[in-house]
């Protein structure tokens, strides 16, 4: 049986999270968030999409986004194997770095648009090694990615 195929409704907003493989890291050190930052930011070039809001742990990230352009698969199919490359080259490793495709739910409303945006700023608080100054810090990463997409050179 194959898998079922992912509804792509551009006016939409979607929550996306991709976990590493087994639950390994994701981010091993600083360096990988910023890369993976950089990743969207160069994938953005070739499809725009609008990035809402972001939370990257450890072992996994969220997104909240639209692509009005491109399926939002596509999207994250160019992020999903860039950051493979990446992270296997850079450890020397082989094989799966994500545990499965993404999950995405598409947002169906503004209060949907809240919970989410709610539900990724409370996951580092509520994981034992996250500090409060590593969620604001976090936070206002993700309002300057946003900020300099809609207004460029901020």
């Amino acid at each position: 049986m194959g898998r079922q195929k992912r509804i792509w409704h551009p006016p939409k907003f979607y929550h996306i999270v991709c976990r590493g493989n087994r639950r390994d890291p994701l981010f091993r050190d600083r360096y990988d968030f910023i890369e993976i930052l950089h990743m969207l930011a160069k994938i953005y070039e070739k499809i725009p999409f609008q990035l809402v809001s972001y939370c990257f742990m450890t072992n996994h990230f969220h997104l909240q986004m639209r692509s009005q352009e491109q399926p939002i698969s596509k999207v994250m199919s160019l992020l999903n194997k860039r950051y493979a490359n990446y992270y296997n080259t850079k450890y020397r490793l082989t094989g799966h770095v994500f545990e499965k495709r993404f999950f995405s739910e598409m947002i169906s409303d503004t209060n949907g648009m809240l919970e989410v945006s709610r539900y990724k700023t409370s996951v580092p608080v509520t994981t034992r090694n996250m500090s409060k100054g590593s969620v604001e810090r976090n936070l206002y990463r993700a309002f300057l990615f946003m900020l300099e997409k809609l207004v460029p050179g901020t």
